[in-house]
């Protein structure tokens, strides 16, 4: 098999919604009743697309850089922490190529945030807008995403060796 220069990464991520936290998507703050609880601002697409990235260049996920018991992450900016990801990659030698994330939510609406997320990721990767997909999806009220619990976010990425 020869040894290809293109890498894939896939990462999940998920938090619950609760009462008086901000709701932080791909880094807009979209207004709603409650937030995603986490140890950092909880952006689960910021998450799950650095998981993409850890998992193509082979480097762990976003739980081994910045562990959720360290005080130094508590309210982080994901946006931040994806930067710092992509640097770590950069430094691997990789270059990020393409992205496609997808959120799971019933509410509240993505769709008039998606061009502003698609901005956000690409800002803090380094990379054009057009390098970075954003889509969702409502579950049609099936599952715990359906139910208004939490919000999930998958996201794929390719990446290239470049050194």
């Amino acid at each position: 098999m020869p040894n290809s220069s293109l890498r894939i990464g896939h990462g999940y991520d998920v938090h619950r919604l609760v009462e008086g936290r901000r709701c932080i998507i791909g880094g807009v703050d979209i207004p709603y009743g409650r937030g995603l609880l986490g140890h950092s601002d909880a952006d689960v697409l910021a998450h799950a697309l650095a998981d993409a990235i850890l998992g193509a260049c082979r480097g762990g996920d976003i739980g081994q850089l910045f562990p959720d018991t360290d005080p130094a992450y508590a309210g982080a900016d994901s946006l931040v922490l994806l930067s710092r990801v992509m640097e770590h990659a950069r430094s691997l030698g990789f270059e990020l190529l393409d992205a496609d994330c997808t959120i799971a939510a019933q509410e509240p609406k993505m769709g008039p945030h998606r061009q502003a997320m698609r901005e956000n990721l690409a800002r803090a990767l380094g990379v054009e807008v057009g390098q970075v997909g954003v889509k969702a999806t409502t579950t049609e009220r099936l599952g715990w995403e359906g139910a208004g619990e939490g919000i999930g976010a998958w996201a794929v990425c390719l990446l290239e060796r470049c050194i």
